[in-house]
């Protein structure tokens, strides 16, 4: 026996040759000794021969007690595995890092990259033969979903499904746009302080993502379009009977690939499937996050995603969907109302069908069939959009040289063409500081403008887009404002909020040179954002300009030294595709 171990094993020739746990051995320079010590390890868990000679499909995990969207995780691991059992298969799973939105500080962007890393390498290195990706907050799906790309083995997409809204003195709350509303109420000095504690305790009351179309929600709409999540997937809430049996149906597909091998990443995220995700980014009006995201994930398979597509295909795809932030309803009714692939058969006509998917058949394959039923409260027609073009649109001028981004779907159009006064905010701190001072000089019609909170910043670039309407405004009726900067925000947020402008001010982009009273030229129409001040005059503040320290050590300078403008999706430098 040890003999035949040594003879096959030692002419294994290309690294993973064979399945299970013969693959990717350790090297020890004798690789029947790397397969019978890594058996004899393997049986100390408890594990049968039998197991043992079958595929493994592992299961990447991102509990933790710092991640409320992951609280349903455990439950879902068990039904993978009943999957993959039921097919033949040896379900085996793994920790990674865990990204949960609200516990991390500066931001959970930051971590992004590096949970990425994670995924990558630990499909990499371990007897993967295919894996189910298990996330659902924020950054967890587009990490799990960068990882993969660069692992390039057989995987697929499981998210944690949306939190439910739930009824609450004549109305429905869910996180996290209603968080805001009520917020900028309380902010306002229309709600009270027993008020908001009730309604805090209220807001967030079952396992799941976030209620709306916000980041998380858009990803896993994305996950599906992009055709690395099953079919129906995107939607499910996720304390819904349905979840479970999802990720069963996960288990039991991810061990058919285990065997074939295939379809790989490479073969369903391609420019043809990326241009699906974001036309359908844009029907579902998505988080602005959902860009930055898309573009990194599509780096990792050397694919480009300009801004100037975004625009086109913003003009030519309506909104469909009618959710909070944009609309009136949950994800909840998305389910009900037929999910994602309502929308996708409406879109049909605009999608590029012959795309895979990990099921193993193409997008026009999975559409042949209508939805059984469509709820047209939720999901319009493509013949009578909620909206007629899509939710988010690419700004370009002297202020953006390679752009920024507006969810105009979000903002009052009434803004969008103007001229403003620059009120300027240094940094979060200064912000913190100033924004609700009495003797702040600001009024509705001027501008908010945010610098250092980019990619390059210290803070890494936080979802700080949302700037607050000033206490003074606020109190006196204004709703909203034009806010520029080049942070991110939250998708589950509105208002005309100009983000991710580029090259960001921590890079020496001239947003790092407004100053207070500077005029700003705003038009979305011609898709523009100028900052009205003299060539002569930039080069005067830019030679007096300083980048901020790096860091030290750590983390915190891999990050510094190597991370992309948003435009480039946030990535690092050395792990996009070659």
């Amino acid at each position: 026996m040890i003999h035949g171990l040594l003879r096959s094993d030692s002419v294994m020739g290309e690294k993973n040759k064979f399945r299970g746990i013969r693959r990717n051995l350790t090297n020890y320079g004798d690789p029947g000794f790397a397969a019978y010590l890594r058996r004899s390890f393997a049986q100390s868990m408890g594990y049968s021969k039998d197991m043992l000679d079958r595929p493994i499909v592992g299961i990447a995990t991102s509990p933790s007690g710092f991640n409320n969207c992951h609280r349903s995780m455990p439950e879902l691991v068990d039904a993978v595995k009943r999957g993959v059992l039921k097919a033949g298969g040896l379900p085996v799973d793994f920790p990674t890092i865990s990204l949960g939105e609200v516990f991390l500080s500066p931001t959970s962007m930051m971590f992004r990259n590096l949970m990425s890393v994670d995924v990558e390498e630990m499909i990499r290195a371990q007897p993967i033969d295919a894996c189910v990706l298990i996330g659902g907050c924020d950054k967890t799906v587009p990490a799990q979903l960068m990882g993969a790309a660069s692992a390039d083995v057989p995987s697929i997409q499981l998210v944690t499904g949306p939190m439910l809204a739930m009824p609450y003195r004549g109305e429905r709350l869910g996180a996290c746009t209603d968080c805001r509303r009520f917020w900028a109420r309380y902010r306002a000095c229309e709600v009270g302080d027993e008020a908001i504690d009730q309604i805090e305790a209220n807001l967030a009351t079952t396992a799941g993502s976030c209620a709306v179309m916000g980041t998380a929600s858009t990803m896993a709409c994305i996950a599906e379009a992009l055709g690395m999540g099953l079919a129906g997937s995107a939607a499910i809430p996720a304390v819904h009977a349905d979840r479970l049996r999802l990720a069963e149906a996960c288990g039991e597909r991810a061990m058919a690939m285990a065997l074939s091998g295939a379809p790989l990443p490479s073969q369903i995220i391609t420019p043809a499937s990326v241009r699906n995700a974001l036309r359908v980014l844009l029907a579902v009006s998505g988080s602005t996050n959902a860009v930055v995201h898309l573009t990194a994930i599509a780096g990792r398979r050397r694919i480009e995603v300009p801004l100037e597509m975004l625009n086109r295909l913003s003009d030519e795809t309506p909104v469909l969907v009618n959710l909070k932030p944009t609309g009136a309803h949950y994800m909840q009714d998305l389910f009900a109302a037929g999910g994602l692939h309502a929308v996708l058969y409406e879109l049909r006509e605009l999608l590029e069908l012959d795309c895979m998917t990990v099921t193993g058949e193409t997008l026009g394959e999975h559409l042949a069939q209508a939805p059984a039923y469509v709820d047209r409260s939720v999901v319009r027609p493509l013949s009578d959009p909620y909206q007629p073009h899509g939710g988010l649109v690419a700004l370009f001028g002297s202020l953006a040289p390679r752009g920024a981004i507006l969810k105009r779907a979000a903002a009052d159009p009434d803004l969008f063409e103007r001229e403003g006064r620059a009120v300027v905010f240094e940094s979060l701190e200064d912000l913190s500081t100033r924004i609700d001072s009495e003797t702040l000089d600001v009024t509705a019609n001027d501008f908010l403008l945010l610098q250092n909170a980019g990619p390059a910043s210290p803070t890494g670039m936080p979802e700080a887009g949302y700037l607050p309407i000033p206490r003074k405004l606020a109190q006196a009726g204004v709703k909203d404002m034009v806010r520029i900067s080049d942070a991110r925000m939250s998708g589950t947020a509105f208002g005309t909020v100009i983000l991710h402008v580029c090259p960001d001010a921590a890079s020496g982009g001239n947003l790092a040179l407004v100053r207070n009273g500077d005029r700003i030229a705003l038009s979305v129409s011609e898709r523009r954002l100028d900052l009205l001040v003299p060539e002569s005059e930039l080069n005067k503040r830019r030679s007096a300009w300083t980048p901020p320290q790096v860091p030290a050590r750590g983390y915190a300078r891999l990050y510094r030294e190597h991370v992309m403008q948003a435009t480039e999706g946030c990535d690092f430098d050395f792990l996009r595709g070659q």
